[in-house]
């Protein structure tokens, strides 16, 4: 998956079939807060979107940065993904 972090925007982008989604961020302290997960009208691929997520947390846990999820898709993906949970900053629970 061909992610790239578009500083500018703060945001996570990828293409896939011409439709360019995106994961917009703030970055406070050595957090990351994943603010929104945008997609297409009609894109309804879960298995991208969930890959696009473990990937974006593959980054982000490169750059050992702690991560807070407020986006909806994002904060079930970690209930769905226990072992990412070690990614959430102390006093976090999901």
């Amino acid at each position: 998956m061909d992610i790239k972090d578009n500083t500018f925007l703060r945001q996570f982008e990828i293409n896939v079939s011409n439709s360019l989604l995106t994961m917009e961020y703030s970055l406070q302290e050595r957090k990351i807060f994943l603010t929104k997960l945008n997609l297409p009208d009609g894109f309804s691929d879960d298995n991208i979107v969930n890959e696009f997520i473990k990937n974006v947390l593959e980054i982000i846990k490169e750059q050992n940065t702690k991560v807070v999820p407020t986006a909806s898709k994002i904060v079930g993906f970690f209930r769905r993904n226990p072992s990412y949970k070690e990614m959430l900053p102390v006093g976090i629970v999901i």
